[in-house]
């Protein structure tokens, strides 16, 4: 027997036999206890080969889904991953891990914090709701995770013809998506008695926690063990150049991952087809970085390397007046002939590198205000310009005690 225990064929034939009679009913313990003794460990990659085989026969795809959770509880324990390939620090498949790392810490905080439902006295049950609340509306993170896979990770699954896995995975999350937000609706619920969250957990929270902590486990032993073998090092470092449009979940990376001879290129920055641009902490639109820095409560302008003027904000309230004829203006020529040669020092400075910071502060016309000049440098040290902040700190240098409540101004909006 031990021939066909380590002969691939007869391992996925008996696992398909095994998923079918999931299919027409068979009780997933009895079923499991003939996986442990038959097949013992099964690699992964014929896991996703007979589910992709199932589906090509004709198994429907909703089946599959159907059958999905029970034929991953019957696996539990039972996929062989010693043959995965290891994982450098800060990589797309890392980051997955390490968020599915805080994920299970969540859930066992949520599931610590249900255990004391039913201790919870009467009066403190809204400040209880409101600490689930708070966890469950960070669990809802999960879908940036999902989103990353489903529209960076799958594609590059399916153009290698793995199409079977990453829908029924998709269908999986689209259901987890479900069953949060009815989570998270039930706990905004006005008049939500401790009864009432009770009945719910065995319905839906105990359900969405538990699949959530199933999707960890599925992609664990099965996806990104297969991911790592089908996809190539151009293929991650695309993923990992666009992860930033969907963002992280409950995680932060410490490490920048750059594998070898992938040009830097698009990484840090790039335009995208949205005509937004991605940096490295988000992205905007070229209207909204403009509303932006038309919003914040200083000027700024900026000098590039070659000492031109090439930017300036357009805030409402302006401390200094400029106009558009100072861009490309050498910015010797912008300031007064006495305070030329302060420029010249800075710009000096700067460019050689013996400061990074020249900051000023003047009275003018009754107000208090503070300018500073920063040396803009990339990542590699390289003097790139000069940016001029000007702020009026007038009102906040005369601000007193504390303000914890929320008071708008009597500044008019625009409508």
């Amino acid at each position: 027997m031990s021939e066909l225990i380590n002969n691939s064929k007869f391992r996925k034939h008996k696992l398909k036999e095994l998923i079918l009679k999931l299919h027409n009913g068979t009780a997933a313990g009895a079923v499991r206890e003939e996986l442990a003794e038959t097949l013992r460990h099964i690699p992964y990659g014929e896991v996703v080969e007979v589910e992709q085989e199932l589906i090509s026969e004709g198994l429907p795809e909703s089946e599959v889904l159907k059958l999905c959770d029970v034929h991953g509880e019957v696996l539990e324990g039972h996929v062989d991953v010693s043959g995965a390939k290891a994982i450098p620090e800060g990589h797309p498949v890392d980051v997955f891990k390490k968020e599915n790392q805080e994920i299970l810490s969540l859930i066992t905080l949520i599931n610590e914090q249900l255990g004391k439902l039913k201790q919870t006295e009467p009066s403190d049950f809204a400040t209880y709701i409101l600490t689930l609340q708070a966890k469950f509306n960070a669990l809802w993170d999960v879908d940036k995770h999902y989103q990353r896979k489903e529209y960076l990770v799958f594609p590059n699954l399916e153009k290698n013809e793995i199409t079977g896995p990453p829908m029924v995975m998709w269908g999986k999350h689209d259901e987890i998506r479900d069953q949060l937000k009815g989570c998270i609706e039930l706990l905004k619920e006005p008049g939500l008695k401790a009864s009432d969250l009770q009945d719910a957990l065995e319905l839906l929270v105990n359900p969405v926690l538990k699949a959530v902590r199933d999707m960890v486990q599925k992609e664990e032993e099965i996806l990104l063990p297969m991911c790592m073998d089908v996809l190539t090092t151009e293929d991650w470092w695309n993923v990992h150049k666009q992860t930033l449009e969907y963002g992280f979940t409950l995680y932060d990376p410490e490490v920048d991952w750059k594998p070898e001879g992938m040009t830097e290129e698009s990484g840090t920055m790039a335009t995208q087809t949205d005509g937004s641009i991605q940096l490295p902490s988000g992205s905007f639109t070229a209207s909204e970085i403009m509303a932006i820095l038309n919003t914040v409560p200083f000027d700024m302008t900026f000098v590039d390397k070659n000492d031109k003027v090439k930017y300036f904000t357009q805030g409402k309230e302006r401390i200094f007046a400029r106009s558009r004829s100072i861009i490309n203006r050498d910015v010797r020529l912008c300031h007064p002939p006495g305070s030329a040669h302060i420029v010249e020092k800075i710009i000096d400075d700067f460019k050689s590198g013996r400061a990074s910071h020249a900051p000023f502060w003047i009275q003018m016309k009754g107000k208090f205000i503070h300018i500073e000049y920063f040396a803009l440098r990339d990542e590699n040290g390289e003097y790139l310009g000069t940016l001029e902040v000007s702020k009026d700190l007038t009102e906040v240098r005369a601000l007193e005690g504390e303000q914890r409540i929320l008071s708008y101004s009597n500044e008019k909006t625009n409508e």
